[in-house]
C-alpha cells in the first residue's frame, strides 16, 4: 500500500519546515544540509524524502552529488487554505479594536452614564 504525502505532512514538522527554509534561497547538496541538524545523515536523508514525495522539493544529480532545491510554488496550496481563514481572524481582530477603543474613551473621559 502507498502512502499519500501532502504538503501538510511534510511542513507539520519541524525539521521539514527548516529544510525548507534552507533551500529556499540556494540549492544544497545531502552533506550541506545534514550538516545544519544534529541528527544522522539517514535521519536527515528520510525527511529530505518526504519533502521531495510531497513535491516540496527537487533533486538533482550531478557528478556523485544530489542536490535540492526548494519548489516553493507547492506551498501555494497552505497559502490557499490560510486565506479562507484570514478573514475570520480579521474580523475578531477589528472586533477587539473597536473594544479597546472603547475601553480608551471611558478611560479617557470617564465613565457614561446610563
Amino acid at each position: 500500500m502507498e502512502v499519500r504525502r501532502d504538503v501538510f505532512q511534510a511542513i507539520a514538522d519541524p525539521t521539514r519546515r527548516q529544510i525548507i527554509h534552507l533551500l529556499a534561497d540556494q540549492s544544497l547538496n545531502l552533506n550541506s544540509i545534514a550538516e545544519n541538524f544534529d541528527m544522522s545523515r539517514q535521519a536527515v536523508s528520510l525527511h529530505i524524502k518526504i519533502l521531495h514525495e510531497c513535491g516540496l522539493i527537487a533533486i538533482q544529480t550531478q557528478g556523485r552529488e544530489r542536490y535540492c532545491k526548494a519548489r516553493l510554488e507547492q506551498l501555494t496550496e497552505v497559502a490557499e487554505w490560510i486565506a479562507q481563514y484570514r478573514k475570520h481572524f480579521e474580523m475578531k481582530l477589528d472586533s477587539l479594536d473597536t473594544y479597546l477603543d472603547k475601553l480608551q474613551k471611558q478611560k479617557k473621559y470617564g465613565k457614561p452614564k446610563k
